[in-house]
């Protein structure tokens, strides 16, 4: 009889359901996953590195570049962090804009990840669709930051200025004529807030459109149902949070379970699955997005009656107003101080989490009272999900192996940070 022996694939790490620069070397008995070792580092960033040779203001853009998908629940944690060292009170209506932001994040996330993994499994629609309606989202972004994708919007303190007034419009060009650019531009006509007003009045439509390609669909369920099986005592033994937590019908979320900003204020349920398999997950994340919407509602409807501050107005950490300080010679030494030197933080070590899309996202930072961190930790979800793609992918196919990775959402930036 000849010896038949197990062979090594390796998997990426330039393949394109990878998810990012994930090199998988799969151990393999015919098509059948006998071992999957994931190799990480191709990407490094050196973010935790970077933080010690910036001050505290100047690391809030790396924030963003970590889980490139989630950015402003990214910065979160961060400016969380240095607020609880500091012992920073955030004026309320800064609260509520965090919350809306992150919730929008929260859908951005949700939206890549479905055309992402649809697309992964083999289905070409979602992923359009999924893109045509964070195009919106991104708009809301711009609106508030500048930037579509990198925000820096949250500072130590608050937020960068409050929501604007105006919408951005489209302007008519070769390819599009006034009358196109005129219905591109009708939901644009008041405020931000009215805008994302009329966002969450649309999204769960294109929710359902999402679920009528994909919840009853046969060859969907064939690769989702029964794949990756995490008992719900392994998804604790491992380190899982968010949705792959929730997916295996344990519910747990720090939104709930350790409320920050202002989410004990608000009314929202958490999803939880039975079967802990990627079609749960992929339920998980879809009941999630519909939750994300009703407190996105909520929080307009605050704010739309609640004016206020959105910065703190403690002049060692927030900068002070255009206006003031070009009149006022106090306020531009603050000013100059602030952007030059960075603030001093008192000596100590804090941990922030947040519940991010893909999990608990914490930033652990140890303080020596200088103007820069003396180390800054981060905790990203996605490591710890993705060293238990070898339990998942063990005695599945290689066809297997992409699905699993879809449904662990992972993201490098924060993987290899």
């Amino acid at each position: 009889m000849a010896e038949i022996k197990n062979y090594t694939l390796n998997f990426g790490p330039q393949h394109p359901a990878a998810h990012g620069v994930l090199r998988l070397v799969l151990e393999l008995d015919g098509e059948v996953i006998q071992r999957a070792d994931p190799h990480i580092g191709l990407l490094h960033r050196g973010t935790e590195k970077l933080a010690e040779q910036k001050t505290y203001l100047q690391s809030v853009p790396y924030m963003d570049r970590l889980d490139y998908v989630s950015m402003m629940c990214n910065e979160h944690a961060y400016v969380m962090a240095i607020e609880k060292l500091l012992g920073l009170e955030v004026p309320l209506r800064a609260q509520y804009i965090r919350v809306m932001f992150d919730e929008i994040t929260r859908i951005l996330n949700h939206l890549m990840w479905l055309g992402a993994h649809a697309l992964d499994v083999g289905a070409m629609g979602p992923f359009l669709y999924a893109f045509r309606d964070r195009e919106d989202l991104f708009d809301c972004y711009e609106a508030v930051s500048g930037a579509r994708m990198h925000a820096a919007y949250y500072r130590p303190g608050g937020v960068y200025r409050d929501l604007p007034d105006a919408m951005p419009q489209h302007k008519p060009s070769i390819i599009r004529s006034a009358k196109a650019v005129a219905g591109l531009n009708e939901n644009r006509q008041g405020s931000l807030l009215d805008f994302i007003e009329d966002f969450t009045r649309r999204f769960p439509t294109y929710v359902n459109e999402y679920e009528t390609l994909l919840t009853d669909n046969r060859i969907w369920k064939q690769r989702t149902v029964g794949i990756g099986v995490v008992a719900p005592e392994d998804a604790l033994a491992m380190g899982f949070t968010g949705a792959m937590l929730r997916g295996s019908g344990i519910e747990w979320d720090l939104r709930k379970h350790q409320p920050y900003e202002i989410y004990d204020l608000l009314d929202f349920d958490i999803p939880v699955g039975t079967n802990g398999d990627c079609y749960d997950r992929y339920l998980v994340r879809v009941e999630e997005m519909r939750q994300a919407n009703r407190i996105i509602k909520q929080c307009v409807e605050w704010l739309r009656n609640n004016p206020g501050p959105v910065m703190s107005d403690n002049r060692k950490v927030a900068p002070p107003g255009r206006v003031d300080m070009k009149t006022n010679m106090e306020s531009l030494i603050h000013h100059f101080k602030l952007f030059t030197e960075g603030f001093h933080v008192p000596p100590g070590e804090a941990y922030s989490a947040v519940e991010h899309p893909k999990g608990e996202f914490g930033i652990y930072l140890v303080s020596d009272g200088a103007n820069k961190p003396y180390r800054m930790k981060l905790r990203a979800p996605d490591y710890a999900h993705l060293q238990a793609l070898d339990e998942m992918a063990r005695g599945h196919m290689i066809a297997d192996a992409v699905t699993i990775i879809g449904t662990q959402d992972i993201v490098f930036g924060s993987i290899d940070r």
